[in-house]
């Protein structure tokens, strides 16, 4: 299989590819140099092997990107159409498409992962911001956002599911294990601790928010949390002054 390498002399001054290989349907692996930027691609990115975008790179294609096996980059993925890889796509900040997608493997992202079709993984899938299909969202594994989850369709998940703040959904909501957020809208139903592959515990079957503004469990326990204070009281000069949550962390006065 052959490994192609972009380095500065492939770019144009606004950083496009311009390279003589011509990476769409390139029968083998693309790597980069570090530090490039956004590597912008006007053509398709379609190789048999994986796509491997090192630190400081960053992949932008106004059509898709496809892979055989994984996808990563050290700064953010973004594509007009559709992303897929055979294997795991990996990146250090946000993934968007404007379709949908699609990893055999985990998909991992530093910030927001958005998709205007389904979100499908056959592992895992962790963003450290929001995740957001315009369908579906479904993981072999858990599903796991630092602030909402929200999908046209369905959530569906092998393991749990757990956002930091809501998780709204246009169907349902199917967990292996536990659910916990911070509230849930949904039009159907919900199911926590669905796991076939041994006994689920308690803990397995709860799913924790402090408000359900729409849905029905239909399998699990609801356990409702009391609703975090979004102010805190701190001492300045002598004085009590409330601030947000927040500005409280942003100044690391609490944890």
């Amino acid at each position: 299989m052959q490994e192609y390498i972009i380095t500065k002399n492939d770019l144009n001054n606004q950083n496009e590819y311009i390279g003589s290989t011509d990476l769409n349907g390139f029968n083998g692996t693309v790597r980069s140099v570090t530090n490039l930027g956004i590597i912008k691609f006007t053509r398709p990115l379609y190789v048999t092997g994986g796509i491997y975008i090192e630190a400081g790179c960053g992949i932008k294609a106004g059509y898709g990107i496809k892979a055989g096996d994984g996808i990563e980059a050290g700064c953010g993925i973004k594509a007009g159409d559709g992303i897929k890889a055979g294997c795991g796509i990996e990146a250090g900040c946000g993934i968007e498409a404007g379709d949908g997608i699609e990893a055999g493997d985990g998909i991992e992202a530093g910030d927001r992962i958005k998709a205007g079709y389904g979100i499908e993984a056959g592992d895992r899938i962790k963003a450290g911001y929001g995740i957001e299909a315009g369908c579906g969202i479904k993981a072999g594994y858990g599903i796991e956002a630092g602030c909402g989850i929200k999908a046209g369709d369905g959530i569906k998940a092998g393991d749990g599911i757990k956002a930091g703040d809501g998780i709204k959904a246009g169907c349902g909501i199917e967990a292996g294990l536990s659910v916990t957020c911070k509230w849930i809208s949904v039009k159907l139903r919900i199911f926590a601790g669905l796991v076939i592959w041994r006994n689920p515990s308690v803990e397995d079957q709860l799913i924790k928010c402090e408000e359900i503004k729409c849905g029905e469990v239909c399998y699990g326990t609801l356990v409702l949390s009391k609703p975090q204070k979004e102010t805190l009281t701190v001492e300045c000069n002598g004085r009590s002054v409330e601030i947000s949550s927040g500005s409280a962390r942003a100044l690391k006065l609490v944890d």
